[in-house]
């Protein structure tokens, strides 16, 4: 085949996929096969794609002007085509978290990899949040690690590397679109040389092959042109097609097989889900009183309603979501995609739908509807059911609770309307305790795992509902510990759990203690365009607290320097999380003590309120500057709540 030069593709598709003249099957002797099949060009963004390079998709992905859309990694299928010319990437970042408005603080590192245009568009899903962009020549990786950790999205692209304006080494985050739009080259790995290059230049013909990079024929304007070159013998001709059609009929019976393979594997993994998923359903809830009891050999199919829920069809609940619409969308759960659903009952419901069938994703879906089903708290989601492990999707149903998370009212969407005074932050506090307590308290315990102001929704009195079981754990009674590879939030996670792999009951009160600082502070757990040593919040609250500088973390609106009585309160509840957030998990109040310490406080609030002075009395939280000391058995507690 005739050398083919290099083609530059501009960047305005990504994840293309990139085939030659003909793909599928085998090409039949017919005439209505010719070269007008490759001779059409298709147009993208400005510049003509001919043969031998074919597109699946022609959507402009990248679009042009100042501020492009990146919304998919670069990917070429690898059998087909090399890279030519020295390329690096641009990494993108998207729906990074943030706070601080429309600007980075002024001395942040970040600041010369920010994406600042205000015409720009960030992949759907991303959110609201900074934008950054990285070059591969820049040595950012550490940077860029921590960055992948705490926004939404990751975008690859390779420019090439000529093109890329500098300043020193780093690439002008202005000036990335430009880069874009000059694109890069492309050249084909050019297969069966010797049988192309007769087809082109015996024939003027085009060479067509098949996904695989397999050579299928010649074509030519009058169809499917010979051979140029037959063979002599009609034997050998023969022998030569007898032997294709050997090594397809082995190769559709290998294909037949791993299907039959694939298959039985698959069908043996699910089994294996429901199977381990089992275990978790020896308890059940009795009809009355919410006790837990120990259930007779039922399961998720066969038994009560009470083992897991009550039992939807897939249809039913695809009817209550509209089809899953877009529109319907509440958020993410852990595992799957929330939807608002009305049940044929009159009921709304949220609907949970798994993002995928894998093993793990199956796992974590029977783990919470398991739990969920042997629970009854007023301060929990209460579970309806979910479908069968028989139907066409795995899909969880709880009640709608419509007034949105803490998160949404502390520093998400819904933060203006600053609907969270002081005494309802110190409720919602009490009643997130009493949730935990609970769960800490029932035989087998159970460890929440992922506590977080995203996970506490409020119903339209305010009331607590806490939410997501995905990660929980059940708790061996005569266990300090459980053994497993850390899950979790960052920003929430135990940092004993994290080195260790050790989950106990004092993990979730950490993630309580960032709660806790949440709400007096109205910050997120993690923040990257704060202070480098300030972007963890449980990190800047033990060192504000530590050094007496709390109105620097409190929120100024909560009348911290106005109302004596409600500064008081703050600084217990600063110093009760401080309490939570020692590293030493042993040093850790157990959640019962928590939940006591915040009644009283809230007792406190209710004394002042009414104007009858302080509440009934109780032990005030012992104070940071004392933290460190040798502490004795009455604040020093075994890992497993009693």
């Amino acid at each position: 085949m005739a050398h083919l030069p290099p083609h530059s593709l501009f960047l305005l598709f990504l994840a293309v996929h990139v085939f030659v003249a003909s793909h599928g099957s085998p090409l039949p002797p017919s005439s209505a096969y010719n070269d007008s099949v490759c001779s059409e060009s298709i147009k993208c963004g400005g510049v003509d794609i001919r043969y031998p390079f074919y597109l699946s998709n022609t959507e402009a992905l990248i679009s042009g002007g100042k501020c492009p859309t990146v919304t998919h990694n670069v990917t070429f299928g690898k059998e087909w085509l090399n890279y030519t010319g020295f390329l690096e990437e641009l990494t993108f970042f998207f729906g990074c978290y943030s706070t601080e408005g429309d600007h980075l603080p002024p001395d942040s590192p970040l600041e010369k990899f920010q994406i600042d245009c205000k015409g720009f568009i960030p992949p759907p899903g991303s959110g609201d949040g900074f934008s950054f962009v990285f070059s591969s020549k820049e040595g950012n990786v550490s940077r860029e690690y921590e960055l992948a950790e705490y926004c939404r999205h990751k975008v690859i692209a390779p420019v090439l590397q000529k093109n890329a304006p500098r300043s020193g080494p780093v690439v002008l985050p202005r000036e990335y679109g430009v880069v874009l739009e000059q694109g890069f080259e492309l050249e084909w790995k050019q297969g069966k040389e010797q049988q192309c290059q007769q087809c082109e230049e015996s024939h003027k013909g085009r060479c067509a092959f098949n996904e695989k990079k397999e050579y299928l024929a010649c074509l030519c304007s009058g169809g499917i042109c010979k051979n140029p070159n037959p063979p002599s013998s009609g034997s050998k001709s023969r022998n030569k097609m007898v032997i294709p059609g050997v090594v397809a009929g082995v190769a559709a019976g290998l294909l037949a097989l791993a299907v039959i393979a694939f298959l039985f594997i698959r069908k043996r993994r699910q089994r294996k889900v429901v199977n381990s998923s089992s275990k978790l359903l020896k308890y059940r809830y009795s009809g009355s009183g919410g006790t837990p009891t120990r259930s007779r050999g039922g399961d998720m199919e066969s038994g009560s309603s009470q083992d897991m829920g009550n039992r939807f069809s897939y249809e039913e609940l695809e009817e209550a979501t509209d089809s899953f619409n877009e529109n319907r969308e509440l958020g993410d759960g852990g595992f799957g995609t929330v939807y608002k659903g009305y049940l044929g009952d009159g009921r709304v419901v949220a609907v949970k739908r798994l993002y995928n069938n894998s093993y793990r994703r199956v796992e974590q879906f029977v783990n919470e509807a398991a739990i969920l089903a042997r629970l009854r708290h007023p301060n929990l989601v209460m579970f309806y059911g979910c479908t069968s492990k028989e139907s066409r999707e795995l899909l969880l149903v709880y009640e709608f609770v419509q007034n949105g998370t803490v998160a949404d009212h502390l520093h998400g969407p819904r933060a203006a309307e600053r609907a969270l005074p002081w005494p309802l932050r110190l409720s919602i506090a009490v009643e997130s305790a009493a949730a935990l307590t609970y769960l800490h308290a029932i035989e087998p315990p159970i460890v929440h795992r992922d506590v977080k102001t995203n996970n506490i929704l409020l119903d339209t009195d305010f009331h607590v509902k806490v939410a997501d079981f995905g990660l929980s754990r059940l708790f061996p009674l005569d266990a300090t510990h459980v053994s497993t590879a850390p899950q979790g939030t960052p920003g929430y996670v135990d940092p004993e759990y994290h080195q260790c792999y050790q989950l106990t009951d004092k993990s979730d009160v950490y993630s309580f203690g960032v709660v806790l600082v949440e709400l007096i502070s109205s910050k997120p757990a993690v923040d990257i365009t704060r202070q480098r040593n300030e972007i963890n919040l449980a990190g800047m609250a033990i060192s504000k607290i530590q050094k007496c500088r709390l109105e620097e973390l409190v929120d100024v609106e909560l009348g911290y320097e106005s109302d004596p009585a409600a500064r008081k309160m703050m600084t217990m509840v600063a110093e009760l999380a401080f309490r939570c957030l020692q590293q030493n998990g042993e040093m850790r109040p157990p959640i019962r003590e928590v939940l006591d310490v915040l009644r009283a406080i809230q007792d406190e609030c209710l004394g002042h309120k009414d104007g009858g002075g302080k509440g009934k009395d109780f032990a005030e939280p012992i104070s940071p500057n004392t933290v460190h000391a040798p502490w004795d058995s009455r604040t020093t507690t075994p890992n497993t709540s009693q």
